[in-house]
């Protein structure tokens, strides 16, 4: 009995060495890898030109400069025997002929359930001084693409908790929605109460080319600790450089990709999505692509969809990303380049008024400007109809407001007209919310119905009154 044990030990120990050496007789038939280093030839503003060495779009390059601090550099073009490359950070110190050096590896995002609280940079290191991350899993930056015809539907309205945009702009579950307006009309107090009342399972901030300043208003004034909980931040200022600025964005839409493949409804908000439009335009330009619509390179617009088309409904494990987008309309103008572009690859805009903003309004939301393209397939008939008939009273309203303004509209001369000065000041007070209350969606519906059968009240009593003393007059004639 003790030979029989001894002889099965013996051939356990056989089979384990056996196993082990035939991983490294895997490796030894594999040819060695030699790494070609090549040396900086030129350097033009931030971009570096390399000779001596390959490497392909996207890699990771280490330029290291005579005893001072190596230089992270990613590949972003090429041209004859050059590489052209993006440094990650600072290039001071950098030197003539210094060894530019291909790792061979490319960018990735650490993901996990361990990132929920914490904020990080482009590069992926924790900036909120809570320790190294304890992710193990890592995604690439590039994401995956999704067959157009396996993507879930959007089916169901997604509760945003602000009154305006669950009654008037039904949000689906899955859809992309840009955030236009510019700057100084609360776009960022709009993003921070969609993150606090949002009905999702995981939040994804994105904070790419913003002030320095914001990050920490937004995390402590705005998300709050609540909010940071269930959240992951991804912050890039604007004085990172225009690689990093281009990894955040990708970073943070990787990570929402990885939650949403575990089966989680995820928010993606991303304050701005012009900022990464100018960072690639930074890019192109200083590599030597030919500038097209307002100095904006061809690859910014393709870009662009890229990006985007990564949010919405998966394929599989039931998740979905919500992205909203905010694009920065410089002085308000609608016709600008990216906020065109924005537009047409969006299921919808949410456009913020400047003149609203300045007279009180809060969110300061055009519901005339702005519009849900699945809003549609997601809502009944009744709030359908209640919510067209909404923009059509505020249009008339607007459309002859320097005439009411002025008193040189007569009372009575056009009923839609009267209907429209009777509604207006309801319909405005129904569209501003507190910011720190949240209107749920049931909520939401209950006040628009509410609001016009005020006004059906309100006009009916009118209509009895004016009856009454048309009898009166009759009777005295």
């Amino acid at each position: 009995m003790k030979v029989e044990v001894e002889s099965s030990l013996r051939k356990s120990r056989q089979h384990n060495w056996m196993s082990k050496l035939d991983t490294h007789k895997e490796r030894l038939a594999e040819p060695p890898g030699i790494i070609v280093e090549g040396k900086l030839s030129r350097m033009v503003g931030l971009t570096l030109e390399a000779v001596g060495c390959h490497a392909p779009i996207g890699a990771r390059c280490i330029v290291d400069s005579h005893g001072s601090q190596p230089i992270e550099a990613e590949v972003v073009g090429f041209a004859d025997e050059r590489l052209f490359l993006m440094p990650t950070s600072s290039v001071q110190g950098i030197r003539p002929n210094a060894r530019v050096i291909p790792t061979e590896r490319v960018y990735e995002a650490p993901v996990g359930k361990s990132l929920l609280g914490r904020v990080i940079d482009g590069a992926g290191r924790p900036l909120d001084g809570k320790g190294p991350l304890r992710t193990t899993e890592k995604m690439p930056l590039t994401g995956r693409t999704i067959n157009p015809l396996q993507r879930q539907p959007i089916e169901e309205p997604l509760d945003v908790g602000v009154r305006s945009i669950n009654s008037l702009l039904t949000i689906g579950r899955g859809q992309r929605m840009g955030l236009f307006a510019g700057s100084g009309v609360g776009k960022s107090v709009l993003l921070g109460m969609m993150t606090r009342f949002t009905a999702a399972d995981v939040i994804v901030v994105g904070l790419i080319g913003e002030r320095g300043r914001e990050v920490k208003e937004f995390i402590n004034n705005i998300l709050g600790a609540a909010g940071l909980a269930r959240a992951v931040v991804v912050a890039v200022p604007a004085d990172h450089t225009p690689v990093m600025r281009m990894h955040g964005a990708s970073m943070c839409t990787a990570i929402a990709e990885y939650y949403r493949d575990q089966g989680q409804h995820v928010l993606l908000l991303m304050d701005s999505l012009t900022r990464y439009a100018q960072a690639q335009r930074e890019i192109a330009l200083a590599i030597g692509e030919p500038p097209a619509t307002k100095g904006y390179p061809p690859s910014v617009f393709a870009k662009l969809p890229q990006l985007v088309e990564r949010a919405g409904n998966g394929d599989k494990g039931g998740g979905s990303i919500t992205a909203i987008y905010t694009i920065l309309t410089e002085g308000d103008d609608q016709q600008d380049p990216i906020a065109d572009a924005a537009r047409a690859i969006l299921d919808g805009h949410i456009v913020l008024s400047r003149d609203m903003a300045e007279a009180g309004h809060y969110p300061a939301i055009d519901i005339e400007a702005s519009i849900s393209r699945t809003m549609t397939e997601i809502v009944s008939e009744e709030q359908l109809l209640l919510a067209q008939r909404c923009r059509h009273i505020n249009s008339i309203f607007r459309q002859n407001e320097d005439l009411i303004s002025v008193g040189a509209y007569t009372p009575g001369t056009d009923s839609r007209i009267d209907e429209a000065i009777n509604f207006y000041p309801h319909l405005m007070n129904f569209l501003q919310q507190d910011l720190h209350t949240a209107t749920d969606w049931q909520a939401s519906l209950t006040g628009l119905l509410e609001l016009f059968q005020r006004h059906e009240a309100t006009r009916q009593s009118e209509a009895d009154s004016n009856s009454q003393m048309e009898m009166v007059n009759h009777g005295q004639a």
